[in-house]
Formats: structure tokens, sequence, C-alpha cells
């Protein structure tokens, strides 16, 4: 069985979410997340910001941080103006939101984001195939540069790669299933330029990442995963997931204890970074720090 295989299996028992994740503004997609407790950017926002600091440290000048996956710009909100998953829930179930227009919702949060304090010295670019979500997160300013494609159908469009030459943390928390290894290829050549980025990906427990981590050490990445930490994503759906998800782990030879203790599905985090990088300082104490 290939890997993507393996993918198409684990998605087939996943919830879809897809009639959400496109949507002109993120008001359904909010709704729906929060009925599920949907939360692992809150569990990913420390890590990367962690990650951030570290490379500030050895890298001077503006950093860039690309989100693979980011629908509606969400591990930007909690990045660059220091908000939770609950006030982002708070925001978009506000009154003043149940009858307005999509285009009413986003003069309102561009007002609401830049009236915010945000972090200094980062942009913040996204990738995703979802058009409207990512031009939404453009136009109410979350994220600066957009980049609306399906990578693992079609190449990077035409000056895609000199926007993400630039980039220094590449993040995710939750597409690696939806993409691939051929996804992979095709940012790494742009994202490895120069001073190459380090990745972050948050990896549901079902979706094997070792076909991603070999592409990666072609190019002198080093892939590390944080032994003895699981992150909670969202509890399941439904029962009928919850079955079809142990099923799947049981059937790559994994424990689904976690999961079926908490009822929740469960990711994992691996950092991949140049070998030297590696060397000089591994992740479990690279994140201690």
């Amino acid at each position: 069985m290939s890997e993507n295989d393996d993918y198409q299996d684990s998605n087939e028992a996943k919830a879809s979410m897809d009639h959400i994740y496109d949507q002109s503004d993120p008001r359904a997609y909010f709704r729906e997340l929060k009925t599920h407790g949907y939360s692992i950017p809150d569990r990913a926002k420390p890590v990367f910001a962690g990650l951030l600091d570290a490379l500030r440290r050895s890298r001077p000048g503006p950093l860039h941080v690309l989100d693979l996956g980011c629908s509606y710009g969400v591990n930007t909100a909690l990045l660059k103006h220091d908000l939770s998953m609950q006030e982002l829930y708070d925001h978009w179930s506000a009154p003043q939101f149940s009858e307005a227009s999509p285009a009413e919702v986003v003069a309102d949060d561009r007002r609401f984001f830049e009236e915010m304090d945000q972090r200094q010295g980062v942009s913040f670019l996204g990738l995703d195939q979802a058009k409207l979500a990512v031009g939404y997160a453009e136009s109410v300013g979350l994220l600066d540069i957009g980049i609306s494609v399906n990578l693992e159908r079609d190449p990077l469009p035409e000056g895609a790669r000199e926007k993400l030459e630039d980039v220094d943390l590449v993040t995710s928390t939750g597409c690696v299933g939806y993409v691939t290894e051929r996804t992979f290829d095709r940012i790494i050549p742009a994202v490895a330029h120069g001073k190459p980025a380090w990745m972050a990906n948050f990896v549901l427990r079902m979706f094997p990442f070792e076909e991603i981590a070999a592409r990666l050490s072609r190019q002198g990445y080093v892939t590390e995963k944080l032994e003895g930490a699981n992150f909670l994503q969202r509890r399941f759906a439904s029962r009928d997931e919850e079955r079809q998800v142990i099923a799947q782990l049981h059937q790559i030879g994994l424990d689904p204890e976690l999961e079926t203790e908490s009822g929740c599905l469960q990711a994992e985090l691996y950092v991949s970074r140049p070998a030297a990088d590696v060397a000089d300082m591994p992740l479990d104490r690279l994140l201690a720090a």
C-alpha cells in the first residue's frame, strides 16, 4: 500500500468538513468546528511562537511564516494577534453577524484586526486550494500574501516561488493527509532557497509522515518527532467517525488508546530543520528553551 493509499483510507474515516471550508467568510466554519471543540491551533501556537523566537536569535531582519492549509487564516490570527480559538469562536458568533452579508463581515473584520496589537517583525503567508477562504484572509489583513493553488495537482503558480523564497518557518495544523509528499515536493525548492525554512507539522496519528520526511531528507533536512507528546485536535464528530478512525489506527498498527480514552482525534508534532541546526540543538532542547 502506498503513502497516498494510506492517506485516502484515513481521510475516508474522518468526517468531511469540505462544505464549510471554502466560503466567503468564516462564520459557518467556526459554528461547525465549535460544536466539535476544535482546538489544535491553540495547542500549536506556543510551539510556533517558540520556533519563531529561536529563528529570531539566528536570523536578523523580519521573519516570514508560511501556513500550509491556511483556510481563513486561523493560525495567523492566533500568532499575529495573540488570540485564542475561544476568542475567535466568540467573535464570529456575535449577534451582529447573524444576518450580516459576507461583504459586511469582511468590512467589520478588517476593522477588528486592524485595531489589534500584532506581532512585530513577522510577515504571514498562506497557501490553500480554498480560493474564497484565502481571499477572505487577505482582505481582512490576516495574510500579507495568500496563494490559492492545489499543489497535489498543479505546480506553483508563476511568481509564487519568488514569494516563498524568504520563508523562515512553514507551519501546518491539519493539512497533512489532505496534502501529500507531492505538495512538499513543489514547495521545498522555493523555501529551501538561501537559508532553508524550518517546518513544523502537526499531523493526525492516522497519517504517516515518513514519505514526506524522506523527501525533505533529500534536501538536507532532518525530521524529529516530539516524543511523548500528543496534541488534541477535536472531538469525534460522531460515533461512526470514532469507529472508523479507531479501525484505521488498528489497520496501520497503532494502539488507539489515546483516541478511545479522550474521545478525540490526536496529532503528533514533526519538526524538520537543516541537519546542522538539529545537530546544534535537538528538538526537545529547542522547545524547552
